[in-house]
């Protein structure tokens, strides 16, 4: 249900056995970390300097999070959400988590866990959320569209619709603002954030019979319309190289 790399290339995993498991970047398992009294809907490294992550944040379906050592202590257990939380994010600055869940909240946490605030209120389950390359704003889906909220209480939100279903995974790219995003109509749709490209979508491509369940974009290089375009061209073809499924490229 949820993996990430280290910086070290170490691979966290998470599964519905309850257990998370380290491994290294030639597949080989290291270690079984810890068991977890609930199914755990994701994880993610925390942050750090240069070397090992020494912790990792786990979502779970009971409403928490989980703040875990490297060697499987759960350092800190925190109560965030009415039903299971969806979705788990550092900030890029390492300075802040973000979390959203069943109850349709958003909200902000310090690294140790302490509450913030709360940054949004989703339409239902939010599925996702990410941060803008400056971490002063939060992207989180609300039904079919995606909304932009800034950390500064004063400043007025972005949404727009984004799919012809509900919105369940999102990514901003923070090299070249690019947003990237994936539905339940089978659709992904890439835009760059910024005067020039916002409110129009520079690739929309069908996935025909697939629901988008993840959504990321590269974080190397700057990254140009064409660029991405191309790139993400080549993604598309090779998820469907078994045949069964047709890629459609919008060019908008």
């Amino acid at each position: 249900t949820g993996v990430d790399w280290s910086a070290a290339n170490e691979l966290l995993s998470v599964s519905d056995d309850k257990t998370v498991w380290l491994w290294n970047i030639d597949g080989e398992p290291q270690a079984q970390i810890l068991t977890i009294d609930s199914f755990c809907t994701g994880l993610l490294w925390a942050p750090g300097g240069q070397g090992k992550a020494d912790s990792f944040v786990v979502g779970c379906t009971d409403g928490s999070f989980k703040l875990v050592s490297r060697r499987g202590q759960i350092e800190k257990s925190v109560p965030a959400h009415q039903g299971a939380v969806t979705c788990v994010r550092w900030s890029h600055d390492n300075t802040s988590l973000a979390t959203c869940g069943e109850d349709g909240v958003v909200k902000s946490w310090s690294r140790v866990g302490m509450f913030r605030a709360n940054l949004g209120q989703g339409e239902g389950t939010v599925y996702t959320l990410c941060w803008s390359p400056e971490s002063d704003q939060v992207l989180f889906s609300s039904g079919k569209h995606l909304i932009i909220r800034p950390l500064t209480p004063s400043s007025k939100q972005t949404q727009w619709k984004a799919h012809d279903a509900p919105v369940l995974q999102a990514d901003w790219n923070p090299v070249n603002n690019l947003i990237v995003s994936g539905g339940e109509d089978c659709k992904c749709v890439a835009q760059f954030f910024g005067a020039q490209f916002f409110g129009r979508a520079i690739l929309q491509f069908a996935m025909i019979r697939r629901t988008l369940t993840a959504a990321t974009s590269p974080r190397s290089g700057g990254g140009t319309p064409d660029s991405v375009l191309s790139v993400l061209r080549v993604a598309v073809l090779d998820l469907e190289d078994d045949g069964e499924g047709e890629e459609a490229a919008d060019d908008e």
